[in-house]
């Protein structure tokens, strides 16, 4: 697995880099120390995984991860700070990021970048466990109006919960097949690009 590590403090990104490649499986692509410089070292090297602090001098790891994804959305962003400010998670959960964790949490750090470089999302504990209350109510939800039926509906809050593919259909009695029916046809219905985004979209626009 080819990452880039960005933070502005150079010691903490060179010792990541040594550690992370202690493990045999991770090589670190290049370091950096700013939101200009991740966005430029993106572009040059096109990691499995960028991984980057958020708050930096000038352009923030968050404005360069908004940067990062916009041109290229399959991009994969994974936060690591020691920062769990509730506007952060917010905004790295928005701009699609693929996971937000915690320095303190430093054991977790190279488990984290193989769960987020093999397509899954991954945010510490902490950070979920804000996530209900962070994400502001909007009770009176019109699922009609945007053309959701009741299945979907069901699917929407398994998937909100944390439920992987198999544990809905399992739950639902449907095939592994038709859940990813289902879901490849609310990502287009809601206009989101995958699941974490889904699951944001309840939290903020029906019973966050």
């Amino acid at each position: 697995m080819k990452i880039v590590v960005i933070d502005d403090d150079k010691l903490v990104a060179i010792s990541l880099k040594t550690i992370l490649e202690s493990t045999g499986r991770i090589t670190v692509a290049a370091i950096g120390s700013s939101g200009e410089e991740a966005v430029r070292l993106y572009g040059e090297h096109k990691p499995d995984v960028m991984l980057m602090d958020i708050r930096m001098e000038g352009m923030s790891g968050l404005e360069a991860g908004e940067r990062i994804l916009a041109s290229d959305p399959d991009a994969k962003v994974l936060f690591l700070t020691t920062f769990s400010d509730d506007e952060y998670i917010v905004k790295a959960l928005t701009i699609g990021a693929k996971g937000y964790i915690l320095k303190q949490d430093f054991e977790g750090i190279a488990p984290a970048l193989e769960i987020v470089a093999g397509g899954q999302s991954v945010f510490g504990g902490k950070v979920m466990d804000k996530l209900p209350v962070l994400m502001k109510r909007r009770a009176e939800f019109d699922y009609a109006k945007r053309g959701i039926s009741e299945k979907e509906r069901e699917i929407i809050e398994l998937v909100a919960q944390g439920l992987s593919n198999k544990e809905i259909s399992s739950k639902l009695y449907l095939s592994e097949g038709t859940v990813r029916n289902y879901l490849s046809v609310l990502l287009e219905k809601l206009e989101l690009r995958d699941r974490t985004q889904l699951a944001i979209f309840y939290y903020t626009e029906i019973n966050g």
